[in-house]
């Protein structure tokens, strides 16, 4: 799979699944977490760290798969403490028993990792199978997406509105949502009717968006 930033991270060779890290937290999934692809855990710190190595504070990476496999990698990060995000949409699918309806990544290739990475967990992480790399240019200076994004990102997919993926957006009339199930979701608003519009929310480290209908009325000027 190509990817924005392959221009910029260097892709380290797949290894093998460890067994489940010493000291890892047990993570607890509900319904509403497994529907929406995201395993919760304790946010400050999930898998044990090497003393004054590394981050103190955890920040939102993001995990590079293989095509198809994120669900794989999200399975095996997951049994061993760590906290992801794969945000998933519905959208309809031809197979021999018909049309169905069923979810699938909205970031297809890519999930979020909360976690303060230090030289340790950074590679416990990488060593899952079908992860081609955690962007950024080392342990120490991984990329992080803004908490801001990240949470955007989660809202509309809590949201029960249809959300879908938008041509990546630079520059726009930027709003902020003050009711409703979006309330306090800041993005970029694109007017298609009088009344209505898009709001669309974008991750800047992937050059990548999505979009959600939103009532004109409830934006106001960010």
């Amino acid at each position: 799979m190509a990817s924005p930033t392959s221009q910029r991270f260097r892709l380290p060779v797949e290894e093998r699944t460890p067994e489940k890290a010493k000291g890892a937290k047990p993570v607890q999934m509900t319904e509403t977490d497994v529907a929406l692809g995201m395993a919760t855990a304790d946010l400050d710190c999930t898998v044990e760290q090497t003393a004054g190595i590394g981050a103190t504070t955890p920040a939102w990476h993001v995990l590079w798969t293989r095509s198809n496999c994120e669900q794989l990698v999200l399975e095996q990060l997951v049994g061993k403490g760590f906290h992801i995000f794969m945000p998933t949409i519905e959208t309809w699918a031809n197979t021999r028993e018909g049309r169905h309806r069923r979810r699938v990544p909205l970031f297809r290739g890519y999930l979020f990792l909360h976690h303060a990475l230090d030289r340790w967990s950074d590679v416990e992480v990488r060593k899952a199978r079908g992860l081609v790399t955690i962007l950024g240019d080392g342990w120490d200076r991984r990329a992080v997406v803004p908490h801001a994004e990240v949470d955007a990102i989660r809202a509309l997919v809590h949201s029960a509105q249809p959300v879908f993926p938008y041509p990546y957006l630079t520059a726009g009339q930027r709003v902020r949502i003050t009711r409703g199930p979006l309330a306090n979701v800041e993005g970029v608003l694109v007017r298609t009717r009088p009344d209505k519009g898009l709001l669309v929310v974008s991750v800047e480290l992937l050059r990548r968006s999505v979009a959600v209908e939103v009532d004109c009325t409830f934006a106001t000027a960010a």
